[in-house]
């Protein structure tokens, strides 16, 4: 990645301690925003990373996933794929169960959103524990999709989430680790 990049990302993505609850320091993408030129530099970087990365589509997990995620679709004249929580995409929807910290969550697809053997690339703002993105995997399998990777703005490397996503995705990049 390029290094000034790197560095304009690093210091804008800001770092709040003790959010959402007291020990996690939360990465804040929104002043990321504030800079169309570094959302467009971001989005760029993104298409160079993917480059010998074969796909049809993208998956963007709501909320930040759908960010950076359509700007990057429109560049790569991919379809876009909403993953969104259970309950908001209207018509017959696809939905995948999955364990939180401390209870269960569901997210879902609209049913004819993918095709069967459609390869897919998951996108989200931050890859932590890997949770959510390896059960939008399962999601998009289960619609009969292929994984194609997953891209990350941001990676927290003490927290395994690469490991977890490698037993189902090849291609995991990330643009940030720390």
């Amino acid at each position: 990645m390029d290094q000034s990049l790197y560095g304009e990302l690093d210091r804008t993505i800001r770092a709040i301690p003790d959010f959402p609850k007291p020990g996690i320091l939360f990465r804040d993408i929104a002043p990321i925003f504030l800079n169309p030129s570094l959302c467009e530099k971001t989005v760029d970087e993104m298409a160079k990373q993917l480059a010998n990365v074969e796909f049809d589509a993208i998956a963007g997990l709501e909320a930040r996933g759908f960010l950076l995620g359509v700007p990057l679709a429109t560049k790569l004249n991919k379809p876009f794929i909403m993953v969104r929580k259970a309950g908001k995409l209207p018509g017959k929807t696809i939905q995948k169960e999955y364990d939180l910290e401390y209870g269960t969550a569901k997210i879902e697809i609209q049913e004819e959103a993918i095709k069967p053997g459609t390869k897919v690339l998951i996108h989200d703002d931050l890859l932590a524990t890997g949770g959510t993105a390896l059960a939008c995997s399962h999601l998009i399998e289960k619609a009969g999709g292929k994984i194609a990777g997953c891209m990350f703005i941001i990676e927290l490397d003490g927290l395994e989430g690469r490991q977890k996503l490698e037993t189902n995705v090849k291609n995991v990049v990330s643009l940030l680790k720390y």
